[in-house]
């Protein structure tokens, strides 16, 4: 039997450890993520650090210009790949709100070189 799940109480009356921002997926970073999940085995273990700091509020990457959206593409490494960040993933994210991100899109450098404004405005907008 699974012991119960306990709560963090670092001697304050109560602490809250709910994450700072709320990350919801497009239909579209769900399609992407499993099937670049069936040749890069440890894709979702190098997607958790990332996952971590939007939660946080740290919003990295370089802005996309000319979407009309506030959103961010941020280099990730492929660890099933020697080759570092320049042939990893792109993860393609929208800040919706201060307190709201969606993931658009990931993808394989190796395997697609660029987003185009037009599609990340596309995909944004079906969401």
């Amino acid at each position: 039997m699974a012991e119960p799940t306990q709560s963090l109480n670092f001697g304050m009356e109560s602490m809250s450890i709910d994450p700072l921002v709320d990350i919801k997926f497009s239909e579209e970073f769900k399609n992407d993520l499993r099937n670049l999940a069936k040749k890069y085995r440890s894709i979702r273990k190098d997607l958790q650090p990332i996952l971590d700091d939007l939660q946080a509020g740290n919003f990295k990457g370089d802005q996309i210009a000319h979407v009309g959206y506030t959103v961010f593409k941020l280099r990730l490494k492929n660890s099933d790949n020697k080759k570092g960040k320049s042939a990893g993933y792109r993860v393609i994210y929208y800040v919706k709100t201060s307190t709201s991100v969606i993931l658009i899109t990931i993808y394989s450098k190796s395997e697609q070189s660029d987003i185009s404004a037009t599609e990340v405005r596309r995909i944004i907008e079906k969401t």
